[in-house]
């Protein structure tokens, strides 16, 4: 049950960290989302986004942070 307790912990401060990081650089990172990759269709009545080299950036900064942590804990 500890385990448990200190991921929760851990997803806590990591949720806020990204929070502060937003509402401090917000204004700094208009091009996140709109990197070459990223798929944007707008027409008259439809519009289609698929952030695709976006959240490839996420998913590698993901795995580095998961990957320090495993090795901290």
């Amino acid at each position: 049950m500890q385990i448990i307790g200190k991921i929760l912990v851990i997803a806590g401060i990591g949720m806020a960290l990204v929070g502060l990081i937003i509402w401090l650089f917000g204004n700094k990172l208009n091009w996140f989302g709109n990197l070459p990759g990223d798929i944007r269709i707008e027409r008259s009545n439809f519009k289609f986004y698929a952030p695709i080299v976006s959240m490839l950036l996420v998913s590698i900064f993901m795995s580095v942070l998961w990957w320090v942590i495993r090795r901290l804990f």
